[in-house]
Formats: C-alpha cells, sequence, structure tokens
C-alpha cells in the first residue's frame, strides 16, 4: 500500500486534531507533510514532534522563529516556515495527496484554492471557501482536476446518501431534497427575552460537540446552520428552495436525502468528527476510526422540530443571500466574523450579531467580483464598516 503524504491546515483546532488522531492510527496509509496553524507555539511544538512532518507553519512570524528553535534545540527536522504564502507552498507541494483544510476564517481560503488548482484531494472544513467564493472555488477545482470530498458531517452525511457519483442531476437521481439537521445549539429552548442576557461563555456549552469558540457561537446563533446551507448548494449544485433545515436535538442523525419515490436516506452516527474525516481520507474505501460505535440501546428517542426563525434570523440571512446570489453571502461571512468576535469579546450582545450582519447586508455592495483579489478587498471592507458600528 502507497502511503500518502497529507498537509494540515490548522492542525491545532479540533479538526486539525481529530484528523491527526485518524493518521495516527493508521501510520501504514497516512504520514504527515505539513502542519499549520496560525500562532499555538506550543501545540505545534507537540504535533511535529509527535508526527515528524517535513514543514510546520505560523502565519506568524515571532511564533514561528520561537518554534524554530524549540524544534532545533530538541533536534528535530523539520523545517519552520511563516506567513500566507508557507501555506499555499505546502498546499501545492509535488509530494502532497491530500489537503485537510480546516483554518477557520478567510485566511483559508487562498491556500485552499491554491491546492484545489494544483489537483489535489481536498477534505473540506473550511467553509469560507464555498462561502466566500463559491463559484471561484468550485471553478478552481473543476480547472485543476481536484478531488472535494465535505468534512463537515452534515455534508459528509449527504455526499454518502447521495448516489455513487451524483454530479449535480437530481432529476436522473430522483432527489427531492436535502435535508441538514441541526442541533439547536445550547439556546434552542430559549425565549427572545431569555437570549437578551446570554453570555459568550452560555454560547460556547454547545450540547452535543466540541468546537471552537467562534464555530460554537455559530452553532448557537444557527448561523453555522445558514453556512452549511450555502455550502451544499455549491457541494451539490442544489438550489436554495430544494435545502431544507430541521432541528436534531440529539445529533445522531447527521443529514438526510428526500427522494422521488418517497424514500429518505440518512447517515447516522455517534458525534465525532473522526468519523466524517476517516470518511473523507479514505473514499471510497472505509477505514476504522476512534470512534465509540453507536448504541441504539442508549438512545431515549430521536426528535425533530422545525427551527424558529424569529428567534435565529442569521439562518434567514442565509437563505436570503443564496437566493439574491452574487457576493452576498461573502458579505454575510465578512460581517458574522466581526459581529462574532466582538460578542466574544464582550462588545456586543448576542441579538446583535443578526442585527448587524443585515445592517450590512443592506449597505454592501452584493454584485459579483469578478477575481479572488477583488473579492478579498470587498471582505475586508465589510469588515472595516461593520468594526465601526461597534462602539
Amino acid at each position: 500500500m502507497t502511503i500518502q503524504k497529507i498537509t494540515v491546515l490548522g492542525s491545532t483546532g479540533s479538526i486539525g486534531g481529530n484528523t491527526l488522531d485518524v493518521v495516527a492510527m493508521h501510520p501504514e496509509r497516512y504520514q504527515v507533510y505539513a502542519l499549520a496553524a496560525n500562532s499555538q507555539v506550543d501545540k505545534l511544538f507537540e504535533q511535529c514532534q509527535r508526527f515528524r512532518p517535513a514543514f510546520a507553519v505560523l502565519v506568524d512570524a515571532a511564533a514561528a522563529a520561537q518554534l524554530r528553535n524549540r524544534l532545533a534545540a530538541a533536534g528535530s527536522h523539520t523545517e519552520v516556515l511563516h506567513g500566507a504564502a508557507a501555506l499555499e507552498t505546502v498546499s501545492t507541494a509535488g509530494e502532497v495527496d491530500m489537503v485537510m483544510a480546516a483554518i477557520v476564517g478567510a485566511a483559508g481560503l487562498r491556500p485552499t484554492i491554491a491546492a484545489a488548482l494544483a489537483g489535489k484531494r481536498i477534505l473540506l472544513a473550511n467553509k469560507e471557501s464555498l462561502v466566500v467564493a463559491g463559484e471561484l472555488f468550485m471553478q478552481a477545482v473543476r480547472h485543476g482536476g481536484a478531488e472535494l470530498l465535505p468534512v463537515d458531517s452534515e455534508h459528509n452525511a449527504l455526499f454518502q446518501s447521495l448516489p455513487a457519483g451524483f454530479a449535480g442531476d437530481h432529476a436522473a437521481a430522483g432527489i427531492e431534497e436535502l435535508i441538514l439537521t441541526a442541533s439547536g445549539g445550547p439556546f434552542r429552548q430559549h425565549t427572545l427575552q431569555q437570549l437578551q442576557q446570554v453570555t459568550a461563555e452560555d454560547a460556547c456549552r454547545h450540547p452535543n460537540w466540541v468546537m471552537g469558540r467562534k464555530i460554537s457561537v455559530d452553532s448557537a446563533s444557527l448561523m453555522n446552520k445558514g453556512l452549511e446551507v450555502i455550502e451544499a448548494h455549491w457541494l451539490f449544485a442544489t438550489p436554495a428552495e430544494r435545502i431544507k433545515v430541521v432541528v436534531h436535538p440529539q445529533s445522531v442523525i447527521h443529514s438526510m436525502v428526500r427522494y422521488q419515490d418517497g424514500s429518505v436516506i440518512a447517515q447516522l452516527g455517534t458525534p465525532d468528527m473522526r468519523t466524517p474525516i476517516a470518511y473523507a481520507m479514505a473514499w471510497p474505501q472505509r477505514i476504522t476510526a476512534p470512534v465509540a460505535p453507536l448504541d441504539f440501546m442508549a438512545l431515549s428517542g430521536l426528535t425533530f422540530e422545525q427551527p424558529d426563525l424569529q428567534r435565529f434570523p442569521c439562518l434567514r440571512l442565509a437563505f436570503d443571500c443564496l437566493r439574491t446570489g452574487g457576493d452576498a453571502s461573502a458579505v454575510l461571512n465578512a460581517a458574522n466574523e466581526v459581529a462574532v468576535a466582538a460578542f466574544l469579546a464582550g462588545r456586543i450582545a448576542f441579538l446583535q450579531i443578526p442585527q448587524l450582519i443585515e445592517r450590512a447586508l443592506a449597505q454592501a455592495e452584493l454584485t459579483a467580483s469578478g477575481d479572488l483579489d477583488s473579492l478579498l478587498e470587498k471582505d475586508a471592507m465589510v469588515r472595516s464598516l461593520v468594526q465601526g458600528w461597534i462602539v
């Protein structure tokens, strides 16, 4: 068996750590080529010591210098690089077979597109690649002949539930709609009055998943599900009217496909990201993952609810942006990132997040940018605009 080499972008985050768990379980199949992070020196140092990659990348130059000195003192042969260009270098190297794209935010956009143009297998966990630049990213995938495997549990579930080789022809496949499930987050049963008082710490206490702080807030506001709706549109060439969201608090059914003959095919499993990661890494084969098996006898029941768009308007805004097209989704994402950061810093209230996003959508230019540089300029403009509104 040929060992496949993987670059992990965002290795110190939860997705990156879970990816390395799968790699560690299958040393006969996978080898780490490069690890990349923003500035977490201690954690990246530990990962380099354990997995011995050829390269380690930190975006921050000072952090990279610190890591370089520590690895040299430890006798490591890992070469340390820094900066955004280095992320592209380790994502497009000829030795690399697959790239785990798990950098949170727009920072992961350029290296992921570069990997697509280089024809790599992309394990996509970076939402912004599709939310911000869906059309440009899918063009890069087609142009480079890349393999695109979704890692988000919901999109991975849809991928598993769709016919093999599905290429976007819903009529030929007999597909009625795609159904994304949402846990509802920690505030599922909160009233609007209660939502006015919630804190960042409250938002980060997800009932089912262990996630980073930003994505935890997105889950609490249902923006995460809204971003997933936009992703599903691009991944599976599906219009907004054929994508549905249902709240499923147990997070056992990860998503479903409804077919025209009345069948519904779903993917179930323990809420553990190592399942979709292992599936994407090994596809079309299946490999063992360090995941507890789903115990049907321990399940108290599976329930479903309609999402409440009055209490959680972020989901409505995402559907609106998908229907609007152009750069609306990019504006939505930029405004949300700034608003969520402000909420986590205690500068705004939870319910101000959708208010700032809606204000940005009303004021920003939503027509499509023709290239990535123009799109990122608009992204920066929206961020600056929203920052100016936050006192």
